[in-house]
């Protein structure tokens, strides 16, 4: 294991790798994959084009469709197993019971998982030096210092 650069708020093992874990954990909190600071998104879905904490340039991502793809898997899945647990369970349910909060509870676990789901894409992809993320290894504190 080589040694920590001098200055680096985030020292790491090895400056070729960009741990993945890390950074997808980072996305999915939304912040920004190499600092952990700034924020990826500047609106609900849109990205910022370089993190406001450290520099680091994020309009190279190309997410496309992958995020709504997974949000509808993952909420798909959650919400069919508790529809089923519930009508097993309550199998009386009145109708409009139904009606009104699986729709409700969708549209809220949609809107919550769709930014996260987008964020660690973007980080997955930057971890990964993927679509124009190649570039040098990062390092917050120079990229953080004003020129």
């Amino acid at each position: 294991m080589a040694a920590p650069a001098q200055g680096l708020a985030h020292p790491v093992a090895d400056p070729q790798t960009r741990p993945v874990w890390r950074s997808l954990r980072r996305g999915f909190n939304q912040r920004c994959p190499a600092c952990g600071e700034g924020r990826v998104f500047g609106r609900f879905l849109k990205v910022n084009p370089a993190c406001p904490a450290c520099g680091e340039e994020l309009h190279h991502h190309r997410a496309d469709d992958a995020p709504p793809y997974a949000t509808i898997v993952v909420v798909g899945h959650v919400i069919g197993t508790l529809m089923l647990a519930v009508e097993g369970f309550w199998p009386d349910a009145p109708i409009w019971l139904h009606a009104l909060f699986w729709p409700t509870l969708t549209l809220m676990m949609s809107l919550w998982f769709l930014p996260r789901i987008k964020g660690a894409l973007v980080a997955y992809q930057w971890a990964l030096r993927m679509h124009g993320f190649e570039g040098e290894p990062h390092s917050t504190v120079e990229a953080a210092a004003p020129a």
